[in-house]
Parts: structure tokens; C-alpha cells; sequence
């Protein structure tokens, strides 16, 4: 009996996850794409790595607002791996790290699992201390690093340096990573969510099918995924049959695959955060001004002024626990795939499904600007 005690706390979670860690994104030019995300969404220089510290084949820089962290890497050579990305891929996101107190057990236990292994347990130190990193292929060409840095004491990894400009905006209020959203290919979103649940211990939170997530013309299916402590979470989305194009078949075309198709970050104040990212240039997605009409009539009291929602277009939906604000920016690279969601909870868990028909009529106006519908 005692065994079985000792035994169900390792079944229940043998991938104990602390949170996002950061999000490494391959891009065409790093700079300039650090200079973008510092002016646009206030996030704060932190480190750099490249030919002045050593390495020869990449340029990073890493970004910080509260607790998220962005690292922007471009190849620094033709004919690499990372511009292949590029090629195949445009601007996206291509680690997933997630931060572990033990980056070889989550290897081993994740592995053992049908984990296909990106990354063996690797020890990098400088005179800060040590990480341990380890990693596992995903969807698509995604990959999850495990970072392991209890004993490390440096401004992010070992080989990075402080980068200390001059230029610095205020943040905008962003807090962290609240949910990350995967697009996987026809009839895969199964195939995902049972790796979630096998081979990372994720369980399913909710799933929404194409009668929940559909417009007069197109359609998705979606499911939510969550580690034990609730702190990650990842819907996985796939096409649904459809009139025309959905936004997830516009994406797997444009991305050339599955992949990462947005990132929710979390605010305490949506309507500060969100004039602020439109005072800086950021473009959101917009709903026709008849949807606050009925608003409050769907959703009930809640503490923010219509007004301020409906001149910056900032969406609400309620649960059983509360309420929720969000809105979506447009893509923020060249190809129509990778966008950011700002999100305020009020006591909500869910991922806002009163508001999924008029957000896809949206996307949907903006795909036949496009010509892609």
C-alpha cells in the first residue's frame, strides 16, 4: 500500500513544468526585429550573443517584459539550418522553453515516452554558473527546450552578454505568457493532443468543434492543453471543413507546416496595455461596432467602461468563473501567420468562446483583403 502512495504522485506529474521559460523565434533580421518588439510592445533589452561573444554562425538578442522573454536569432551565413527556417518557414517561433528543476529527468521521462529527441541533456556553464538544457521535437518543426538554471547566476544563458542600449521604452504592461496556440495539419489535432497527454502528462482542458468555431464560411476544431499546474497551455487547432480558406489553412499554407500560430500574453490593465500598443503602431484586429450593442446583455456587469472597449475594439466573454478581455493583433511578419493576443482575466478560465464568430469575421475580412479566403 505504501508503494502505491509513494507511486501516484510521480504518475499524477512526472514533468513538474515551472513556466515559460522564453520563446526563440528565427527570423530575417534580428535586430531589427528587437528594435521592433522594444518599440512597439515595450519589451526590455536584456542580453546578446554573437560574433562579439564567440559565436560564428548566429546573432540573438533577448527581450524581457516581466516574466516573458523573446530571443530573436538570425543566422549569420548563408546555407544554415536556421535559414532554412526562414526559407521554409518566414519569421516564427521555433523554441518552445519551458523551465524545469531537472532538464535530464524531464528528457528521460519525456523520451521513455515517444518524445523524439531534439536536444540531449547538455551542461553549458561560464563563470556565472551552469544550465542544463535538453530538448524534444513537436509539431511541425516546433521543438520544446528544457531549462534547467538553479545554478546559474548570468543575465539569461551561458555565451550571452548584457545588452545595454541606450534606447529604452517604457513597457506597456505586459505580465506573461498565459497561453501559446499550435495550427497542426488535417485530422492531426488528435494525433497532438494525445502527445500532450502521453508523453508530457498534459491533461485536456476543453475542446471547441467546428459548430463552436465556425463562420458562414469557414471552420476549425480546436482542444486545450494543460500541465498539472495549470501554468502552460496549449490550444492545438486544426482545419474544419468549410465554404472557403479557414485562417489554419491560410496559415499551414503560408507557414509551409504546423506551428506556433499566435501567443496570448497577459495584462492587469488591457485598456492601458492596448492604447498604448496602438499609440506605438501596433494594428489589432477589429470587430463592426454592433457587437458592444448587445454586450453587457450577454456577459453582465463588468468593472472597464464600453466605451473604452469599443474605441479600442477589446473583446469580453464570461464563464463560470468570471470574465475575461482580449483582443488580437495582425500578423507581425510579412507571411499572414504568427499574431499575439493580449488578455486580461477577471476570474475567467476559458479562451473566450462568445467571442470566436466575430473574431474569425475578422480574420476573415482581412483574408479577403489578402485575397487568400
Amino acid at each position: 500500500m505504501e508503494a502505491l502512495e509513494i507511486a501516484q504522485p510521480e504518475v499524477a506529474d512526472f514533468l513538474p513544468l515551472n513556466g515559460t521559460d522564453y520563446l526563440e523565434l528565427y527570423v530575417s533580421n534580428a535586430r531589427q526585429s528587437a528594435h521592433y518588439f522594444q518599440t512597439a510592445f515595450g519589451f526590455q533589452p536584456l542580453a546578446h550573443a554573437g560574433l562579439e561573444t564567440g559565436l560564428r554562425d548566429r546573432e540573438s538578442f533577448v527581450l524581457v517584459q516581466d516574466k516573458i522573454r523573446l530571443v530573436l536569432t538570425s543566422p549569420l551565413h548563408g546555407d544554415t539550418d536556421i535559414g532554412r527556417h526562414i526559407d521554409k518557414h518566414g519569421d516564427g517561433i521555433r523554441v518552445i522553453a519551458l523551465w524545469v528543476d531537472d532538464a535530464t529527468r524531464a528528457y528521460e521521462e519525456t523520451t521513455r515516452r515517444g518524445a523524439v529527441p531534439f536536444l540531449a541533456p547538455t551542461r553549458e556553464e561560464d563563470e556565472h554558473g551552469y544550465v542544463m538544457r535538453s530538448g524534444i521535437h513537436t509539431y511541425g518543426d516546433t521543438v520544446h527546450i528544457f531549462v534547467e538554471r538553479s545554478a546559474y547566476q548570468g543575465v539569461f544563458l551561458p555565451g550571452f552578454k548584457a545588452w545595454e542600449p541606450v534606447y529604452r521604452p517604457e513597457p506597456v504592461g505586459l505580465k506573461y505568457v498565459d497561453h501559446m496556440v499550435g495550427n497542426v495539419g488535417w485530422n492531426e489535432m488528435n494525433r497532438w493532443v494525445s502527445f500532450y497527454a502521453g508523453v508530457m502528462g498534459f491533461s485536456q482542458l476543453v475542446s471547441f468543434d467546428d459548430k463552436d468555431i465556425s463562420t458562414d464560411y469557414t471552420a476549425l476544431m480546436s482542444k486545450v492543453m494543460s500541465n498539472g499546474n495549470g501554468r502552460i497551455k496549449f490550444p492545438i487547432n486544426e482545419p474544419a471543413e468549410g465554404k472557403k480558406k479557414s485562417q489554419v489553412e491560410e496559415y499551414l499554407d503560408f507557414y509551409g507546416g504546423p506551428g506556433v500560430q499566435h501567443i496570448a500574453v497577459a495584462t492587469d490593465d488591457i485598456v492601458a496595455t492596448v492604447a498604448a500598443l496602438r499609440d506605438r503602431g501596433v494594428e489589432f484586429l477589429k470587430v463592426p461596432d454592433a457587437y458592444y450593442s448587445d454586450l453587457l446583455d450577454r456577459i453582465g456587469h463588468i468593472d472597464e467602461e464600453m466605451q473604452s472597449l469599443r474605441q479600442l475594439g477589446i473583446l469580453a466573454d464570461r464563464d463560470d468563473e468570471g470574465y475575461l478581455l482580449q483582443i488580437f493583433t495582425k500578423p507581425v511578419c510579412p507571411r499572414p501567420t504568427l499574431f499575439f493576443e493580449i488578455i486580461q482575466r477577471k476570474g475567467a478560465r476559458s479562451f473566450g468562446k462568445g467571442n470566436f464568430k466575430a473574431l474569425f469575421e475578422a480574420i476573415e475580412r482581412e483574408q479577403e483583403l489578402r485575397g487568400t479566403l
